[in-house]
């Protein structure tokens, strides 16, 4: 697939120039990805896949999460195996993880959840040695972003996701970063936003095109992936993303996504006694 035969007419108004260029399938995902899946995924660097959780199932992991996070927040946990916290607050004053590791590890129904075979086909995709690492990294993440007095996690500024290899010490990586909705994710709630191809960018681009977390402006190039509660999302890495924030405000803005923990090569686990990396204490340090 050339990068020109995803170029389409405009169809919706009110999005960015590059949604009104590039019109993306229905994807659903089965047993394997499709050729055709393959192909949008490693020329255009993102995809969406329709459904790929009942409401039923959505509704579950999001009572837990709430629950895992009155639980961290009662026992006034600043880290989780060596991974800081994010806690906002909520206009009433109770606080709130707004990004929460290790969720498979502590809830169980996120754990189990992470069983669907349809995992595998996506571990596969990414490589021969490719595996769900629940303990390693920051396990299965869930970000929780709401647009309100209060909370500390309403925008995240343009970064990829190869700067942490650098800080891990590792060769910048193709990563597939995987992401599945909890709430609705619209436009209006901001969205992920990605530029599409750049994963494709010599390494100075990937590492100097744009001010890491700093830069939080609009890019011209920028694409909304808009998903309902259920989808997943993949996008490469290597892309330049950032989640805008929303235009609306209060729990209308609330947008909550888990993001899987793809590794590979030597098994690195964490635990209680794990040190917090260097990544996370400069990103203290800049306040971003």
């Amino acid at each position: 697939m050339a990068q020109t035969e995803v170029l389409t007419r405009p169809k919706k108004r009110g999005l960015p120039s590059a949604n009104l260029l590039i019109d993306m399938p229905e994807f659903e995902l089965g047993d394997r990805f499709t050729p055709e899946q393959r192909e949008w995924l490693d020329e255009v660097g993102f995809i969406r896949f329709k459904g790929f959780a009942k409401p039923e199932t959505v509704r579950q992991l999001g009572l837990e999460q709430e629950e895992l996070s009155r639980r961290w927040v009662r026992e006034d946990r600043k880290t989780l195996f060596g991974t800081p916290l994010i806690v906002g607050k909520q206009p009433g004053g109770e606080g709130y993880v707004q990004r929460m590791p290790f969720c498979s590890v502590f809830g169980e129904k996120h754990h189990e959840f992470l069983k669907d075979p349809r995992f595998r086909t996506i571990c596969e995709f990414a490589g021969p040695d490719y595996r769900v690492g629940e303990k390693e990294r920051d396990g299965l993440v869930i970000n929780h972003y709401r647009n309100e007095d209060g909370s500390v996690f309403s925008q995240q500024g343009w970064h990829t996701d190869s700067l942490r290899d650098v800080f891990y010490l590792e060769k910048p990586r193709r990563y597939l970063n995987v992401g599945f909705y909890l709430d609705d994710s619209h436009l209006e709630k901001g969205s992920v936003r990605v530029i599409p191809f750049s994963h494709q960018q010599s390494t100075w681009n990937l590492l100097a095109r744009k001010r890491y977390f700093l830069d939080v402006e609009a890019d011209p190039a920028e694409y909304v992936i808009e998903a309902d509660a259920g989808d997943l999302t993949i996008h490469d890495g290597r892309c330049w993303h950032r989640v805008a924030k929303a235009s609306v405000s209060g729990p209308a803005s609330q947008r909550r996504v888990m993001y899987l923990p793809l590794m590979e090569g030597p098994l690195k686990e964490k635990d209680e006694n794990s040190r917090m990396p260097l990544y996370f204490r400069l990103r203290r340090f800049a306040k971003f």
